[in-house]
């Protein structure tokens, strides 16, 4: 595994404090701890809008972004200094069977267009004013084929739930999770079906392109895996280890260990928010910390992001994944944060307030 950051250094001097999963056990109970926002500051925030000059709730959603930041950072008025995006990228046993439209090997010849600064996400996280980092995960060693077997060992689980983790910088005011992995897609959709329900035909999409006959050798796929692991323990771990990839499993780690410091979360795309779907088995409240995006154009996106209870930010048919999504939100915190902390109050601008 490699952690390489495409703007400026991580710290390594914290690896220790980013690494708490030295088993199954760490993991299942840092994600059963309780982590609530701060209701003292949120209702600070609260009280701060309704004396800024406009009509109280005329920013819609902007304001409820303002109060959500507000409560997870304990200040009334809540900043966006550091923003991170990162990409895991792994390989999936599964994909021998025809489920992308592209090779395995197209994974590393993305990392390799991340680091030269190349691809979307690099584009659009400059442009929301982030920072970006790439981390691979044994890219020469695929996740087994979970049709015939889980997906990892436990070993190799809570290594990636730890790359994860480590990646989450404890002065970041908001963190995007991406992903790179030809064929997760399929790993998304079986998750998603084994934590909420369905068949692969509730949860299947084209993913990259897929013709008819793509589709078909996929939905197999899933089904079978489905059908494999039917009767596996419905935990978030073996969730995870079973029936994900290293780079979703990375995912979930991060998202973990943000609520932990208590740093929200940008959601990205279906296959970030099915990451989400599995830490839901065993966190209550894990999705507090969650901003979702958008909605992308993968079918089983909007139903998944119901069984979440997230509404999106953004519907704009996106598809591409590696954080691209969340990193086009971003600017809608900076506004709604920007007119939470800059607007005059009635007071200060000499304006009468309405009743």
């Amino acid at each position: 595994m490699s952690l390489q950051s495409l703007v400026s250094p991580l710290p390594h001097d914290k690896g220790a404090d980013l690494r708490p999963f030295a088993t199954r056990a760490d993991f299942e109970a840092a994600l059963a701890a309780p982590c609530a926002p701060d209701a003292e500051a949120r209702e600070a925030a609260r009280a701060r809008q309704a004396e800024l000059t406009k009509p109280l709730g005329s920013l819609g959603q902007l304001e409820d972004m303002a109060v959500f930041f507000a409560g997870w950072q304990s200040h009334a008025r809540p900043a966006l200094t550091r923003a991170r995006a990162v990409v895991f990228a792994g390989n999936h046993g599964f994909a021998v069977h025809g489920v992308s439209a592209y090779p395995t090997s197209v994974t590393a010849q993305m990392v390799a267009n991340f680091r030269a600064g190349g691809a979307g996400v690099n584009a659009l996280s400059g442009a929301a004013g982030m920072e970006l980092a790439v981390v691979e995960l044994d890219l020469d060693t695929p996740t087994h084929d979970f049709t015939t077997a889980p997906a990892m060992s436990e070993a190799e689980c809570l290594a990636a739930l730890n790359a994860g983790a480590a990646s989450v910088d404890p002065d970041l005011d908001l963190f995007a999770p991406g992903e790179m992995g030809i064929g997760n897609t399929t790993a998304a959709a079986a998750i998603s079906a084994h934590v909420f329900g369905g068949t692969g035909a509730d949860w299947i999409g084209p993913g990259t392109g897929l013709d008819n006959d793509g589709m078909a050798r996929k939905l197999a796929v899933i089904d079978r895996a489905l059908a494999f692991h039917a009767d596996a323990p419905r935990t978030a771990f073996e969730t995870l280890r079973r029936l994900g990839g290293r780079e979703i499993a990375a995912m979930a780690g991060a998202i973990l260990q943000a609520r932990r410091l208590r740093i929200p979360i940008m959601l990205d795309g279906f296959i970030c928010c099915s990451a989400l779907a599995a830490l839901t088995q065993d966190g209550a409240g894990i999705t507090d910390h969650c901003l979702a995006g958008h909605c992308s154009a993968e079918p089983g996106h909007m139903r998944l992001l119901g069984h979440l209870g997230l509404e999106p930010l953004l519907r704009l048919s996106l598809r591409l994944g590696e954080a691209s999504g969340a990193c086009v939100a971003v600017p809608l915190v900076r506004s709604a944060l920007a007119a939470h902390n800059e607007m005059a109050t009635f007071a200060q601008a000499g304006v009468s307030a309405g009743q």
